[in-house]
């Protein structure tokens, strides 16, 4: 049985009249073109700073594996200058005005794990020197409290070539600003104190960027960022001084401060292996 389907038309007379269509014919008939999607153009990823690699690359090298800090321990890339066992990475320095390694061991005294600054023991000054580079180090002033101002649990910390970072019991002990614990001496003040109470341990968490220096001249300063106690105190401050290379030097300010746990980590650029 052939189904068809009714339409309305109008003859040439005007008339309009009905006719059948079969459904066949109509079902045949071509869909109305439907318009054609546009293919869309992947965008390339933007290049990240350096113009080197593009955003999410795949061939870009993977950091480095680094073991993280726990319970006091170094990170597994670290270079330890003090693990409370020997002096094998420190010399007695030569002297205030000129350091350098002498070849006499320190005389300072190790025990229980930390070393102590003794009576006219003098500063010492590691065999190493580092440019740019973390550096963890831990001290304690004497708990038994003895003077006052720069008095009071005095030592030094320094990047040789640049400027001290001072080593003192600031906790309720007044001083000249600059000249506070954690302070880059004589040129800047800590951003906040964050000392702890008289014979408890202390940290500081340096960042060293060395100066770039062109014919011998610096064209660029060297950058100091300290954590106190795990408290920002300087963020990238310019410090002045030319060396690039610098060994580490532990100040003897006649104050019995000890110091512990000392390591190094050098810094290397993105995508350095």
């Amino acid at each position: 049985m052939m189904i068809r389907t009714c339409a309305l038309l109008r003859n040439s007379l005007g008339i309009l009249c009905l006719l059948a269509i079969p459904a066949a014919t109509l079902l045949a008939a071509d869909p109305p073109a439907q318009p054609k999607k546009k293919a869309k153009v992947k965008k390339e990823a933007p290049l990240t700073p350096g113009g080197k690699w593009r955003a999410h690359d795949l061939s870009r090298p993977q950091p480095v594996v680094v073991t993280p800090q726990a319970a006091g321990q170094p990170p597994s890339d670290a270079l330890v200058l003090f693990d409370g066992t020997d002096f094998a990475r420190w010399r007695l320095a030569s002297s205030k005005n000129n350091p350098s390694p002498t070849s006499e061991a320190p005389k300072w005294k190790i025990e229980k794990g930390y070393m102590k600054i003794g009576p006219q023991s003098g500063a010492i000054i590691t065999t190493n020197k580092f440019a740019d580079c973390q550096i963890h180090i831990e001290w304690a002033a004497p708990a038994e409290v003895k003077g006052d101002s720069q008095g009071r649990g005095n030592s030094g910390f320094f990047i040789v070539g640049h400027p001290e970072i001072q080593v003192l019991d600031s906790y309720n002990n007044p001083t000249y600003a600059d000249g506070s614990a954690a302070g880059i001496y004589g040129v800047y003040p800590p951003l906040v104190n964050a000392s702890r109470k008289p014979g408890e341990w202390q940290s500081y968490d340096i960042i060293y960027i060395a100066p770039k220096l062109a014919n011998g001249q610096v064209i660029k300063s060297a950058l100091y960022t300290i954590f106190h106690n795990g408290v920002l105190v300087h963020h990238a401050v310019e410090v002045p001084g030319d060396a690039v290379e610098c060994p580490i030097y532990l100040q003897d300010h006649k104050n019995p401060v000890r110091y512990r746990n000392i390591w190094v980590r050098k810094l290397k650029g993105y995508d350095e292996q």
